[in-house]
């Protein structure tokens, strides 16, 4: 089991920038593949992006694709999204997720969870 805390959420006026950070412990990071969901009010947990345990391959929900960004550093134990453009419709609680396999866009495949942070954007 791994244990994840997110931070960097917060309330952007549209077009604007946040940064999430997920922090690891727990476990080797570099063998955890890790994704990006949101959950917006009412709505499914989302898949936003997720990279491989090296770092090499990264996945993108189309409607962030060229917007946001996907990082991870294994020395450190932490994996980032970048949110560059943000629109209304990004307003979610965004949650970092581990599995000790190949990155899925399947919430449901992932095994650990941090407790979320909120990501408001204003029009």
């Amino acid at each position: 089991q791994v244990q994840l805390v997110e931070s960097g959420g917060g309330l952007v006026q549209a077009g604007g920038s946040l940064r999430l950070s997920c922090a690891a412990s727990g476990r080797t990071f570099s063998s955890l593949a890790m994704g990006w969901f949101c959950q917006a009010p009412g709505k499914e947990r989302e898949f936003v992006a997720g990279i491989s345990g090296n770092g090499g391959r990264m996945y993108y929900a189309v409607s962030v694709k060229g917007r946001f960004t996907i990082s991870r550093d294994n020395a450190k134990n932490t994996v980032f999204l970048q949110m560059n453009n943000l629109k209304p419709e990004d307003t979610a609680v965004y949650y970092c997720a581990a599995r000790g396999a190949m990155v899925s866009d399947n919430p449901t495949e992932y095994n650990s969870w941090g407790q979320g942070t909120q990501v408001t954007v204003s029009s």
